[in-house]
């Protein structure tokens, strides 16, 4: 799968990415900006090296230049907002009516984590707790355990992702 992503061939799901992430212990944002600078040379590559020279000193980074990804199987959209010099990896998320994306334990085993949602309803399941979070709420992620980002409503839910490695 890593090869075929590597050559442009595939695009994998957020769950696959997930279980990637975590057997390379590389934040999905980390795999995912590998796969774009890639030997693929596609259009996803070049806005992510785009994106990186317009931040190269610091300042603006314009929306259209923002790296972002699509889950084929959900329509789960990532943009990735802070760039690879940030201490911090930030990413938003929107996530679709009915989406519901699985994380295995081992993505969460090297970084803390926090959630914060701007809109909608996120249904996360984390372990064998179920919290269902609206705008502004936030939640930090403990322990290493499966984890399911849902949407179980009828509009987009928005929310933005910090990681920071342990």
């Amino acid at each position: 799968m890593i090869s075929k992503v590597e050559r442009g061939e595939s695009s994998p799901t957020a769950a696959v990415l997930g279980k990637l992430s975590a057997a390379l212990q590389l934040t999905m944002s980390e795999l995912l900006s590998a796969a774009a600078a890639g030997p693929a040379g596609d259009a996803g590559g070049d806005t992510a090296a785009r994106a990186g020279e317009a931040t190269a000193a610091g300042g603006v980074r314009r929306f259209a230049g923002t790296p972002q990804w699509r889950d084929p199987d959900t329509g789960y959209l990532r943009r990735q907002i802070s760039t690879a010099r940030f201490p911090a990896d930030v990413t938003e998320v929107i996530l679709p009516p009915g989406a519901r994306v699985p994380y295995p334990a081992g993505s969460y085993a090297f970084i803390a984590q926090l959630v914060w949602v701007l809109s909608g309803e996120l249904t996360l399941t984390d372990g064998p707790a179920t919290h269902v979070l609206g705008a502004g709420d936030t939640f930090e992620l403990g322990v290493p355990q499966p984890r399911e980002f849902g949407n179980q409503t009828g509009a987009d839910c928005r929310y933005v992702v910090v990681v920071c490695r342990m």
